[in-house]
């Protein structure tokens, strides 16, 4: 394993030398791996959304140009989304 030096405020030297402690990690480093892991799988998920959120103007953008589109009247927003989400409900046929 690779050696780093660290510099923590007192609060996370407090909360990490309170982990340890109460036994919730060994050590020190234990606890900075789980940090960091959950570190990485937030920017893991937050990739993925951003991927998804990419992909989905995408098709909105292709799907307009296409003219595949529904023009709702402000009036009828409310409406018309009360019906996509009862579509949305109903399970698959």
């Amino acid at each position: 394993m690779v050696t780093r030096n660290v510099v923590l405020t007192e609060h996370q030297h407090q909360l990490v030398q309170g982990w340890v402690e109460s036994g919730k990690y060994q050590n020190a480093s234990e606890a900075l791996r789980a940090g960091l892991r959950l570190l990485e799988q937030e920017d893991r998920e937050r990739t993925a959304r951003l991927a998804a959120l990419t992909e989905a103007a995408r098709i909105g953008w292709s799907d307009l140009t296409a003219g595949r589109f529904d023009d709702i009247a402000d009036a009828d927003l409310d409406d018309y989304l009360e019906q996509l989400g009862s579509r949305a409900r109903r399970p698959s046929e």
